[in-house]
């Protein structure tokens, strides 16, 4: 039987991130809980150390390597976020790392990732799997494979987040998660469960790719296309074998948002809030816009999963 990590393992987790990564703000809006008629806490993981929460599961991963993986290097592969979150964390911990990421992901993404000190590796996502090519360059080179979302270490790093909002705001009647491959949703919900028993956990992923959705509908793990979305943190075909059992023990349900919601929920960041969020980062906001007499006179987190968008781009949906 699969062996889940546990609130154990996210609390051991905060201990090695400590110093390493940031503890982010929350950060909250009158206008929004006016429009809303509820209190919307935002943890604010667009601020983190290379722009995502990303940096936290990469760092508890790489931080537990032994002296021989160090020497070797990682592998990882990712549309933009993890890879940028492995190459800084390898390169604070002097260790050799290879990225594998899509051609077309954003140019900030590539850019980083390179001035972290990772070695790029491109392919096609529409044509090429990613994982195959990590598990080859694994072999091949004798790296050590940190997927993105479905390692026990990744999972736990990501669920310090959530356990840092429910220790700064107390407990919350709901809690919305950005969802791609289950890393940030499972991490998280197995901190609410230990922190906000009586919460609420939703994963929000976009209606173009919302396999978790139909995951959890099915009760087993559905494979989809690459979908198309402005939301490319989230172009995930699939959950994975240790985030999907926690998320189907532990979430409430799975929500989608349309990439006009997401370019409406950035635009409110960047006008209201003053804060840049990546579409990704956007789900939990447009999910809370569509979820109106659900959420009125509750206390709602949200996570803002990240900031990484193109400056160009940024500007031309904000003009949209």
């Amino acid at each position: 039987m699969l062996s889940l990590p546990c609130y154990a393992d996210i609390a051991a987790a905060a201990v090695r991130i400590e110093g390493h990564a940031h503890r982010t703000p929350v950060m909250t809006s009158t206008t929004l809980n006016r429009e809303l008629g509820a209190e919307l806490f935002f943890k604010c993981e667009n601020l983190q150390r290379m722009g995502a929460f990303k940096f936290r599961g990469a760092f508890n991963a790489l931080s537990r390597f032994n002296a021989e993986q160090r020497k070797a290097g990682v592998v990882a592969y990712s549309s933009g976020n993890h890879a940028q979150a492995i190459a800084l964390a390898a390169s604070l911990l002097e260790i050799p790392a290879t990225i594998v990421m899509p051609q077309d992901a954003p140019t900030s993404k590539l850019e980083a990732t390179r001035g972290y000190g990772g070695k790029v590796v491109l392919y096609d996502r529409y044509k090429e799997d990613r994982e195959q090519i990590g598990r080859e360059l694994a072999f091949r080179d004798g790296l050590t494979l940190i997927p993105p979302y479905d390692h026990p270490d990744v999972i736990c790093g990501q669920g310090t987040a959530a356990k840092e909002l429910f220790e700064e705001v107390g407990p919350l009647d709901a809690l919305l998660v950005p969802l791609g491959g289950g890393g940030l949703l499972a991490g998280s919900a197995l901190a609410t469960r230990a922190l906000s028993p009586d919460c609420r956990i939703y994963g929000v992923e976009p209606l173009a790719g919302n396999d978790g959705q139909q995951s959890l509908r099915r009760g087993s793990i559905v494979h989809i296309d690459t979908p198309q979305t402005l939301a490319d943190g989230a172009q995930t075909q699939h959950l994975g074998q240790i985030t999907f059992p926690i998320i189907q023990r532990e979430v409430t349900d799975i929500l989608t948002a349309t990439d006009p919601e997401l370019v409406a929920a950035m635009q409110f960041f960047a006008s209201r809030m003053k804060l840049v969020v990546e579409p990704t980062g956007c789900l939990g906001l447009a999910a809370a816009r569509q979820m109106g007499a659900a959420i009125r006179g509750r206390r709602i987190g949200i996570v803002v999963s990240g900031g990484n968008v193109d400056i160009a781009r940024f500007g031309q949906l904000l003009l949209s």
